[in-house]
């Protein structure tokens, strides 16, 4: 089976390019290397490996090569309220358009597995978990470039997707800027962080658990094709304190205050149920408590903040 993954050099593509290598399949991977990133050396070793320098908005690259793709994975993608704030004309013409693109140019039997974010809940009601049947309000701009995104790919009926939970975990790609994997860092190496508005909610998922539900979902295609579905850990749909809270098992020189004025640019807040991906048979198995232990260790050879988004 040949896999195209655009963006594939990323957070997410860096973990998931190399995993999808080693289970046998072919993999190009299309991207325009923007954080002059080397995080797919390791996979040149395989002869199924391709790579292509370019841009995913260009449609004579992507023409050519969904002449040779089975199943289409586009990760391409601005993210980050801050990184979409600076540029959006590349996070609409990235997140949106080129996607739409994507699947007008692909055929029907071409089969497309897309991340999203469950982000495009925006502020959820309170005690109320957000299903794949609930409302979508993205607050920011990248969550509505995703929601845009995803109507496309869902509307075209062959292909499936994975509302993402905050990502946190290490990548040769490192993203510092996510939340656990932010404050980890700070806890580690600051010792101390300031939180504003620590009651928000949000839902996590380990980067590991993120790749295997890309092969859950190639492996159970027909089951599963048509649906978006949520990810994310069922025990840690946490508050900005209580994820705190978590790392200080780990740390417990770490102090964390809650800020008695102020307020976060980020309004994000909202429970999610994952009931739809574990009916499927698909079980993370990667704990937030697992993860934080993995950050620890990746911290103590990372100390630099160019492995971030902004």
């Amino acid at each position: 089976m040949k896999i195209l993954i655009t963006g594939g050099a990323g957070y997410i593509g860096s973990v998931l390019t190399p995993t999808l290598l080693a289970h046998g399949y072919d993999v190009t991977i299309l991207d325009n290397f923007m954080f002059h990133q080397n995080s797919l050396a390791d996979c040149c070793q395989y002869d199924g490996f391709q790579v292509i320098r370019g841009d995913c908005r260009d449609e004579n690259i992507i023409k050519e090569l969904l002449k040779d793709a089975d199943v289409i994975i586009p990760l391409a993608a601005l993210v980050g309220a801050p990184l979409c704030k600076n540029d959006k004309i590349g996070t609409q013409t990235i997140n949106s358009d080129a996607v739409q693109m994507l699947c007008k140019l692909a055929s029907k039997e071409q089969k497309i597995l897309m991340p999203v974010t469950n982000s495009g809940y925006g502020i959820g009601e309170a005690g109320k978990y957000c299903t794949e049947d609930s409302p979508l309000r993205p607050i920011s701009f990248y969550g509505v470039t995703k929601v845009e995104a995803e109507k496309a790919v869902l509307e075209r009926e062959n292909s499936i997707t994975f509302r993402l939970a905050t990502v946190f975990g290490m990548s040769p790609r490192m993203r510092v800027d996510l939340l656990v994997n932010d404050f980890v860092y700070r806890a580690l190496h600051d010792r101390a962080v300031v939180i504003f508005e620590g009651h928000f909610k949000r839902n996590y998922i380990h980067i590991r658990d993120v790749v295997r539900v890309f092969l859950h979902g190639i492996a159970n295609f027909e089951q599963m094709k048509g649906k978006p579905y949520n990810v994310g850990l069922d025990d840690a749909n946490l508050s900005k304190l209580e994820l705190c809270a978590e790392i200080k098992k780990h740390l417990p020189n770490f102090v964390y205050l809650e800020a008695p004025i102020g307020e976060d640019p980020d309004k994000r807040d909202y429970i999610v149920s994952n009931a739809r991906i574990l009916n499927t048979g698909f079980e993370p198995e990667w704990s937030l408590s697992r993860g934080i232990q993995e950050l620890i260790k990746g911290y103590t050879i990372l100390r630099n903040s160019v492995y971030s988004n902004v």
